[in-house]
């Protein structure tokens, strides 16, 4: 058997095509070191049997407490003035970057149940998933929330990063800013990591610049949570909960609204052919330059060195 890859005069196309092929080499690697993984289904609760489920649980839980620790540390007023908007924004985009990093390959890296209900609606994660994450993040902030709490002297008790509705707006204002918002970040997320793409870049610092781009443009409205477990995380530790059920159902609807439209308007996947399919047309085509199997074992490295040395 071969190895091959096809030329073209169009370098850009080259390098999508080898990035794509890098790619279904290194999912199948996957699937032969952990099995290949099941079909997302609507009601599949096979899952709930497996270690790795319960630790990619385990993940968020803990994703999410750091998250809030670090992201709503930013916000407290501890040297006695209000802090920028800008160290908050970076301080919330910065930690997830990190936080994705660290826990992305494990669990999804989603840390928001918004994230988790759009990811579920875009049939990228099973709905049970999408739950338990949902439980894991929300115990995960409030414990998050309580520990930067229990490091804060008490006069700051009372606001400990809590989201808000500027006095200036309505309810139904805020509302709208927290779908756009979150709206945007499932957006950049379900884009970023579709698995059809090969140009998509490192996705934690998509990810973390977004979060920070929609703190910048959407804190002095709302605080711009966009994130239903890092807003109960600071409400429950300041006891401060004005129009919480905002920060819960303008979020989910938003992350909602991002993936069905994505997977079903925007996609320009949708109706292409899986990748394993297009890799086997590839192979099947004549018009190769072609790698022998052999030459990954040093054996052809080793014959043309021979072949060399008798010109």
């Amino acid at each position: 058997m071969a190895v091959n890859f096809r030329i073209k005069t169009n370098v850009p196309k080259i390098t999508s095509g080898m990035e794509a092929y890098v790619m279904y080499i290194a999912n199948k690697l996957q699937e032969i070191r952990f099995g290949k993984p099941s079909e997302v289904r609507i009601l599949h609760f096979g899952e709930l049997k497996t270690w790795t489920f319960w630790r990619a649980v385990l993940a968020e839980f803990v994703g999410t407490l750091l998250f809030v620790f670090l992201g709503c540390a930013s916000a407290v007023p501890i040297t006695g003035e209000p802090q920028s908007t800008i160290k908050i924004a970076f301080a919330f985009g910065i930690s997830i970057m990190a936080l994705i990093q660290m826990f992305g390959h494990i669990s999804g890296g989603n840390f928001n149940p918004a994230v988790s209900f759009g990811l579920a609606a875009g049939g990228i994660i099973t709905p049970v998933r999408a739950v338990l994450y949902t439980v894991a993040q929300s115990v995960g902030a409030v414990l998050g929330g309580l520990i930067l709490k229990g490091v804060t002297v008490s006069t700051y008790h009372n606001n400990l990063g809590v989201t808000s509705i500027n006095p200036l707006l309505n309810v139904g204002q805020g509302f709208g800013v927290e779908v756009i918002l979150t709206f945007v970040l499932v957006f950049v997320i379900i884009a970023t990591i579709d698995s059809n793409r090969t140009d998509a870049g490192m996705a934690s610092v998509a990810i973390g610049l977004t979060v920070a781009v929609c703190h910048l443009a959407g804190i002095t409205y709302t605080g711009s949570s966009m994130n239903p477990a890092r807003s109960l995380g600071s409400a429950v530790a300041s006891n401060s909960f004005n129009d919480h059920w905002v920060y819960w159902v303008a979020p989910i609807l938003g992350g909602v609204i991002a993936a069905v439209l994505y997977k079903f308007l925007f996609s320009p996947f949708r109706n292409a052919i899986p990748i394993d399919e297009a890799v086997n047309e590839l192979l099947q085509d004549g018009d190769m330059i072609v790698i022998p199997k052999d030459y990954f074992t040093g054996r052809s490295q080793q014959k043309i060195h021979t072949a060399n040395s008798q010109l």
